[in-house]
Order: C-alpha cells, then structure tokens, then sequence
C-alpha cells in the first residue's frame, strides 16, 4: 500500500504540512503487511505538479497512492484525490512517522488544528475545475 504524507521542507525534522493542495514536499512510503515500516522517500513537486496547477495531462509523482496524510486540505483536492483514486486523511498529529503508525495500526488520527488557508481554500473550491 502506497502511502504520501505531506511534510514541510525541513530534511531533519519534517512535519505534517497543511494545505495539502499547495504542498511540495511529501514522504512516500511503500508499505507491505506484516513488514517493518519503510523509510519515507522525499519527493519535491515542483510548481506545475501542485495538485491545484496540474492538469491531469500525463504522469504524476502520487499517481498510484492510496491514502494521502496532511493536516488540512481544501474541498477540491479532496475530490481531485478522489479521482485519482486516494483517499485524504486530515490530521492534527505533527509527526509523519507517528502518523503513519497510527494508520497502519487502524487507530484514529487526532482531529485536525485550525488551518485559516482551509477557509481560502474553500472559497476557492467553489470555482475549482475538480
């Protein structure tokens, strides 16, 4: 199972990013059951391949993730996702690594922190080609 959490720029100590859509940094871990977690490989989108740019018009660096981990994430990307076949879950948790562990052990993630660009994006959603 594929599984992309984005995470802020810092190599030594990621965090769970907000605002999924503008994300460009995120950890992709391919996890097989009963293995040991896998180191996350970084991956850097670059601006077209921001989920609120790209336009669908060939391959992508998430194509062929299962579930997406982010700390907020606007109402477009959540059905942009959906198309592509994703599931997005939102989350307060700041760890990707703590995260990830919860979802492979089925535990709930912690509800998501106020995020203001959750609200622009939302407003934004309403005229959103997705």
């Amino acid at each position: 199972m594929k599984i992309a959490i984005a995470v802020t720029d810092s190599e030594l100590s990621p965090q769970v990013a907000g605002h999924a859509g503008q994300a460009r940094h995120w950890l992709l871990f391919d996890c097989q059951p009963g293995a040991a977690l896998p180191p996350g490989q970084r991956v850097q989108l670059t601006k077209e391949q921001l989920p609120h740019h790209f336009q669908d018009d060939g391959p992508h660096p998430l194509h062929g993730v299962e579930i997406m981990i982010a700390g907020s994430a606007g109402d477009g990307f959540l059905r942009h996702m959906t198309k592509w076949g994703a599931q997005v879950l939102l989350t307060g948790e700041t760890d990707p690594t703590l995260a990830l562990r919860k979802v492979l052990d089925g535990e709930a993630l912690p509800d998501t922190r106020f995020d203001i660009t959750t609200t622009l994006c939302k407003l934004r959603d309403l005229f959103s080609r997705h």
